[in-house]
């Protein structure tokens, strides 16, 4: 029989042809190709869930707040409606403490990414998504965009674990997985690729970048070829006198900056205030729930996505004082939603707060200037655009997904200054974003998807001794060494009798310029004049290098506005102790809260061979 297969008839033996098509396939399966298919099968995964997750968390809202809902089905009196976020904060709190005992959201993701290579439990993440689905469908206030990145993430990191995949290749399918949510929960498979390239990593490398394309694409196919799609979408809006109207949206960008450096704040606020609660977590959901059934009683324009109320603001405008009532409301229930420890994300809460602002900035300007042609629906989308910008730092994110829910490129201009006129003046008054902000609260201080080092992120403010000892000019010379002899410091700042900065003196001072002879000599005789100074809001790293670069020991703060107004005075020895401290508080922290310690010995040494290997092939 195995002559028969070497006979001429069959050419090559059956052996040779065998060998011959494990080398055209081994050929073919390259390490681009194997990253593209399994980015592909992240991407239908991911749909699959977001499908899945659409449809419980669509089934759970109607059965109280439909049209055919429990209340009317079963004749319960309306107003225990108020109780359904309370029982369902209740349930999301019994969850959270006895089966998953930890909290995901976005900036899991971004950490994972920037700090743990990619590495992200996947069950976790998978369950904090599905979590969502009982607080948003019970009328809490909360998006579900960030479930749709904790469902991707979670594939990716599903999928590198079933190939036993590892090293650095981790943080591609992370992102992969991340955009894909995105992409079929608002359906705009664009803006979640350049969501991940701006929120995610910070930046696009040309290895990540087709993958993650992948990804979008087919999480978005799946998710409309199986379930249809229930994404934003809005009629479409233009300029009339682009002249004459463009200018408007500008003023809209600077308040949806400054709605968006609020809105971050009172979040974080309610948060510390739910954090300090001395109550059992278990509680903490269910009294954010009852808070929001109340203010939804009176207004439910405020319960659950708002997908709905959305859309009809755009197109039928609500009075200017309910929108404005609206935006307050809003942020406060999203507040008491997720500040209690809901489950649930940030982006959706943020863009309908900037569709109440866009509403009523509109109306406002169609009643004070007259023969304005733009509609009041396009200062809705682009309040919208502005405020997820604002929030999240997603500038083009947001630009992208107006567009694509527009399917219009008419309003890109005055959307584009809109959206960036908003995160400047957020970033400037906050340079963190929703997400970091979170992170920046661990110890951790993270830009462009990296950890930027830790005396980047420490200001003179927070290390510097807010009451140094210090001395008059028109002290003796002899009082100024027994100062020094009873400190034991070696220099001092000079203050005038008016209390303001003048100079400063030290040791090598009275070494090289007392005169023994003159016994009137005075301090301000010898202090020195130019004083180099740091100022309350520089970073430590700043002020070191200028401490070595004029080889001093100490520098006294002084207020930018007035140098010789002095508030401080930060040495050497003060930055280093609080490098110290930020270090030691990060390592306490990773063993405390290291999702990746239940590693086994050989499970961490594959990880550091692959490691080696994806640097070898670079």
């Amino acid at each position: 029989m195995a002559d028969a297969f070497n006979s001429p008839l069959f050419g090559k033996s059956f052996e040779g042809k065998i060998f011959s098509l494990k080398q055209q396939v081994k050929k073919f399966y390259t390490p681009t190709v194997k990253i593209s298919l399994i980015a592909i099968l992240i991407g239908i995964l991911t749909g699959l869930l977001i499908g899945v997750y659409t449809f419980l968390m669509d089934a759970l809202s109607n059965t109280f707040y439909g049209g055919n809902s429990v209340f009317e089905y079963y004749g319960i009196p309306r107003w225990t409606i108020i109780l359904v976020p309370m029982f369902g904060g209740l349930a999301v709190g019994l969850i959270r403490k006895y089966f998953l005992k930890t909290h995901y959201g976005v900036e899991s993701v971004i950490e994972a990414s920037a700090l743990h290579g990619g590495r992200l439990k996947a069950r976790y993440a998978i369950a904090e998504a599905f979590l969502s689905v009982i607080t948003i469908g019970t009328g809490g206030s909360a998006g579900k965009e960030a479930p749709g990145v904790l469902m991707g993430a979670g594939a990716g990191s599903l999928a590198a674990k079933v190939f036993n995949l590892r090293g650095k290749s981790l943080r591609i399918y992370l992102g992969c997985g991340a955009a894909a949510g995105i992409s079929a929960a608002f359906n705009a498979p664009l803006a979640g690729i350049v969501f991940v390239v701006e929120v995610i990593f910070g930046e696009l490398e040309a290895k990540t970048f087709i993958p993650i394309v992948l990804s979008s694409i087919f999480s978005t196919f799946i998710f409309q070829a199986f379930f249809g799609s229930d994404a934003l979408s809005f009629p479409h809006y233009s300029l009339a006198q682009p002249l004459y109207e463009f200018w408007l949206f500008p003023v809209l960008g600077i308040l949806a900056g400054i709605a968006s450096v609020l809105f971050i704040k009172i979040f974080y606020f309610i948060r510390e205030l739910f954090k300090n609660l001395k109550i059992s977590s278990v509680f903490k959901p269910a009294i954010g729930g009852i808070l929001v059934g109340v203010i939804g009683w009176y207004f439910p324009q405020v319960l659950g996505l708002g997908y709905t109320v959305m859309i009809d603001v755009v197109e039928n405008p609500l009075p200017i004082m309910l929108l404005l009532a609206l935006i307050v409301l809003k942020t406060l229930a999203f507040s008491f939603t997720i500040g209690s420890d809901g489950a649930g994300g940030s982006i959706v809460p943020s863009m309908f707060v900037g569709v109440m602002l866009g509403s009523a900035f509109g109306l406002i300007c169609d009643s004070l200037i007259p023969g304005l042609s733009v509609s009041q629906g396009a200062f809705a989308l682009a309040g919208m655009g502005a405020v997820f910008a604002g929030t999240s730092n997603a500038t083009f994110t947001s630009i992208i997904l107006l567009m694509e829910m527009t399917q219009d490129y008419g309003l890109i201009l005055p959307f584009m200054v809109a959206c960036v006129l908003s995160n400047a003046v957020a970033r400037k008054a906050n340079p963190e974003t929703i997400f970091t902000e979170m992170l920046r609260r661990k110890g951790y201080t993270i830009r462009g998807g990296r950890e930027i080092d830790v005396m980047e992120s420490i200001l003179v403010k927070d290390s510097m001794y807010p009451h140094p000892q210090t001395v008059f000019e028109d002290h003796s010379i002899e009082a100024l060494s027994a100062i020094m002899q009873s400190s034991k410091h070696a220099g001092f700042p000079v203050l005038n009798r008016s209390g303001e900065l003048t100079g400063l003196v030290t040791i090598k001072d009275m070494q090289q310029k007392v005169d023994p002879e003159n016994e009137e000599q005075k301090i301000k005789d010898i202090m020195t004049t130019d004083v180099i100074a740091a100022y309350p809001f520089e970073t430590l790293d700043v002020v070191l290098d200028r401490m070595v670069s004029r080889d001093v020991s100490r520098l006294p703060v002084v207020m930018k506005s007035n140098p010789k107004k002095m508030v401080g005075i930060i040495t050497q020895k003060d930055i280093m102790n609080a490098y110290n401290k930020s270090v030691l508080t990060k390592v306490q922290q990773v063993g405390d809260e290291d999702e990746y310690s239940d590693l086994s010995e050989e499970e961490f040494e594959g990880t550091q061979k692959s490691d080696e290997a994806d640097s070898e092939m670079k």
